[in-house]
């Protein structure tokens, strides 16, 4: 049994045995067997907004300098929960988790963490690096795992990390050995106490043989994990994901799994018309503000994994290189916000 699904199991035993003692009874058979149901870990969670987010920091500059209008348009995402990723730039990776999730837990926040450093990361595009070897690896989600400690958070792990292999196009990179070192970070993710995983499984619009998927997601740990994470970094609509997220938890023994929905309000991007339609489109919106009302039982939250507004390449006319902040791009995707 997936240890994620037995956790969610506990939540449904632990809430039936609470509402037992309320009734001063001790259960009927009914509500026994509702232990053995799926629940949404993250019912209920209130989602960390940074206080220091660049949007944040970018809405001050521009109310100081009298620039309301676009101050305005881009608090949608300065007021919003978006995730911290942890890339393997910081000096002190424990540290930056602890500082994170102390600030998360004073606000009564829970934080979003992408942890993105697997060792060929981004099978040499735009977002390429990553740790020097599995061990190096293993040894930093060690390190972050450890300033999360018994404090709350979500951990996406590794976006694109597995689809790359299966769809063929990180063509460098050892499945046996990605998979048991995704295998290997999930399992000290989910070890912690508090901490609720979501292992990456790409997006709609990109593995279609969910077989294959799903045999990759299992060697890569999804039974120890809380669930798989969609539609990370990319704009498919939140029907398409929600379908494609139901289709392939069918394959996964009725995993949940959670949507990032941060640039996806315009839907899809054509990627006929424009070979890097995934790489800051121009047409792109933001989408629903993150939320545990999902609509569907098996989702557990739309996040923004991806901060509306930080670059996902320079592959257009005054984009900067993926991660960093563009000001300018952020008031394209608020635009009519």
């Amino acid at each position: 049994m997936a240890a994620g699904l037995l956790r969610r199991q506990v939540l449904v035993a632990m809430a039936v045995g609470a509402l037992a003692a309320c009734s001063g009874t001790s259960g009927s058979t009914s509500h026994a067997s509702t232990a053995t149901a799926t629940v949404n870990p993250l019912a209920g969670t209130e989602f960390y907004v940074l206080p220091d987010s660049p949007a944040a920091v970018q809405v001050a500059q521009w109310a100081a300098e009298g620039n309301t209008a676009d101050a305005d348009q881009l608090a949608v995402v300065a007021e919003a929960p978006v995730a911290t990723w942890f890339s393997g730039q910081h000096a002190d990776p424990a540290a930056s988790a602890q500082e994170l999730t102390t600030a998360a837990q004073a606000a009564g926040q829970v934080p979003v963490i992408v942890a993105y450093n697997i060792p060929g990361r981004d099978a040499d595009h735009y977002s390429s690096g990553g740790a020097a070897d599995t061990d190096a690896y293993a040894a930093w989600a060690a390190e972050v795992a450890a300033g999360i400690g018994d404090r709350p958070a979500v951990v996406i792990v590794e976006p694109d990390a597995i689809a790359q292999v299966v769809s063929g196009s990180a063509t460098d990179v050892d499945a046996d050995e990605r998979y048991a070192a995704l295998a290997s970070a999930v399992g000290t993710f989910a070890a912690l106490p508090a901490t609720t995983v979501y292992l990456d499984a790409g997006n709609s619009d990109w593995v279609s043989d969910l077989d294959a998927l799903a045999d990759a997601l299992w060697a890569a740990g999804i039974d120890d994990a809380d669930g798989f994470a969609l539609n990370v970094s990319n704009f498919q609509a939140t029907e398409d994901s929600l379908a494609y997220g139901e289709e392939l938890s069918a394959h996964l023994d009725g995993a949940h799994f959670v949507v990032d929905t941060s640039r996806n309000g315009a839907g899809a991007t054509s990627r006929t018309d424009d070979p890097e339609a995934w790489c800051n489109p121009p047409t792109a919106r933001i989408g629903v503000t993150p939320t545990t009302a999902t609509g569907s039982d098996l989702a557990d939250a739309h996040l923004w994994v991806k901060e509306p507004g930080t670059s996902d390449g320079d592959c257009r006319d005054g984009a900067p290189t993926a991660g960093t902040w563009w000001p300018e791009y952020a008031l394209v995707l608020t635009s009519g916000t």
